[in-house]
C-alpha cells in the first residue's frame, strides 16, 4: 500500500480484505485515495479522520455541506454495495437502519447516515432479547413489493457463502485440530434443508450479529452492514441465540423470547442455531477462545445436532 492509502486502511484491515477478496484487492486499495477524492468532489463532502473497519468494505467518516455527519462506505465488490443500499432503502421507514443519501454503482460506494454509538459487540453486554427481537421484527414487518423482493439474492446463496467461508477458516486455522469437518458439513446440510422448507419469506439482513448492531441511545438498536437476501426471517436471530451463551438452556430461553417477538417458530429458530453452531465454534477456536464455557456450549449443541441425524 502507498502512504496515501494507509490513511484509510491499516494493516489489519488490509489483511481482512485480502483474505476475503484475494491479493488482487491490492490494486483496488492503491486507487482508493483517488476514489475517495472523486466521491468527495461529486457529493461535496469533507473527509474526516477515523478508523476503518470491516472485512468487505472501507469506512470513511465525512461531513456534508449542510453539516450532516455521514460515512462513505467503499467495497471492492460493487454488487455488495448495490444490494446493501437496496435493502437499507427498503427498511428506511423503520428508523432501524442508517439512511442512504447516495449510491455510486461503478465505484461500489454508499454515502449514508452516520450512527453514533458503540456496537453491541464492542459494549460486550448481552442486551435484552426483547429489544433484539423488536429490532428484527421492525425490519421484517416493512411491506415490500414483488419487484423489490426480486432484486434481492435468495437466502441459499448467503448460506452457501457462509459455510464456504467457515470451512476455509476451519481448514486454515487451529480449529482444524478441534472441530471435525463432518460437523461443518452436517450443519451446512441442515441449513440447506431449512432454506428449502416452507415458511414466511421476508427480506433478511443476512449478517445480523452483535458487531453489526449499534446501540444508538435514544434511537434504540440500529442494524448496519446487511448482506441483503430474501428468505426465512428466523435466520436473523441465530447469532443472538448463540452469542455469549454458556448453556443450551440459555440458548433455548433466548430463542423462546426472540421467536415470540419476531412471530417465528421457536423450534425452527433453534434448528437454525444448531446448523450454525459449528461455524460459531470455529470462530471461537481461531480467536483463541476454545475451552471456554461458551465454546463448550457451542460444541454440545453441534454434537447433539450431529447425533440426531
Amino acid at each position: 500500500m502507498n502512504d496515501h492509502t494507509t490513511q484509510y486502511v491499516g494493516d489489519r484491515q488490509r489483511r481482512r480484505l485480502e483474505w476475503r477478496f484475494g491479493v488482487h484487492v491490492r490494486t483496488w486499495l492503491a486507487g482508493l485515495p483517488a476514489t475517495v477524492d472523486e466521491l468527495a468532489e461529486k457529493w461535496h463532502l469533507t473527509v474526516c479522520s477515523g478508523g476503518p473497519y470491516g472485512r468487505t468494505a472501507v469506512i470513511v467518516p465525512v461531513t456534508l455541506t449542510d453539516g450532516r455527519e455521514g460515512v462513505l462506505k467503499l467495497s471492492p465488490d460493487s454488487g455488495l454495495a448495490v444490494s446493501e443500499a437496496q435493502l437499507l432503502r427498503i427498511w428506511a421507514d423503520s428508523g432501524r437502519v442508517p439512511l442512504v443519501w447516495g449510491l455510486d454503482h461503478e465505484r461500489g460506494a454508499i454515502l449514508m447516515e452516520r450512527i453514533d454509538g458503540d456496537t453491541v459487540a464492542d459494549k460486550g453486554v448481552v442486551p435484552p432479547m426483547e429489544s433484539v427481537g423488536s429490532l428484527i421484527a421492525d425490519l421484517h414487518t416493512i411491506e415490500v413489493d414483488r419487484a423489490q423482493s426480486d432484486e434481492l439474492r435468495p437466502l441459499m446463496a448467503r448460506v452457501q457463502y457462509v459455510f464456504e467461508q467457515y470451512s476455509r477458516a476451519r481448514a486454515e486455522g487451529p480449529a482444524a485440530e478441534v472441530i471435525p469437518a463432518s460437523m461443518i458439513n452436517q450443519g451446512h446440510s441442515r441449513a440447506r434443508e431449512l432454506v428449502n422448507g416452507t415458511t414466511r419469506v421476508v427480506p433478511v439482513h443476512g449478517d445480523h450479529h452483535p458487531g453489526n448492531v449499534i446501540d444508538g441511545g435514544e434511537r434504540g438498536l440500529v442494524a448496519v452492514n446487511p448482506r441483503a437476501c430474501v428468505g426465512d426471517g428466523a435466520i436473523d436471530a441465530v447469532d443472538w441465540v448463540l452469542w455469549k451463551a454458556t448453556t443450551i438452556e440459555e440458548m433455548e430461553r433466548r430463542a423462546s423470547v426472540l421467536s415470540r417477538k419476531m412471530n417465528v417458530d421457536g423450534d425452527r429458530l433453534m434448528e437454525w442455531a444448531r446448523a450454525f453452531a459449528p461455524c460459531a465454534a470455529v470462530a471461537k477456536v481461531n480467536k483463541g477462545h476454545g475451552g471456554t464455557a461458551e465454546f463448550d456450549a457451542l460444541m454440545e449443541l453441534s454434537e447433539l445436532a450431529l447425533a440426531a441425524r
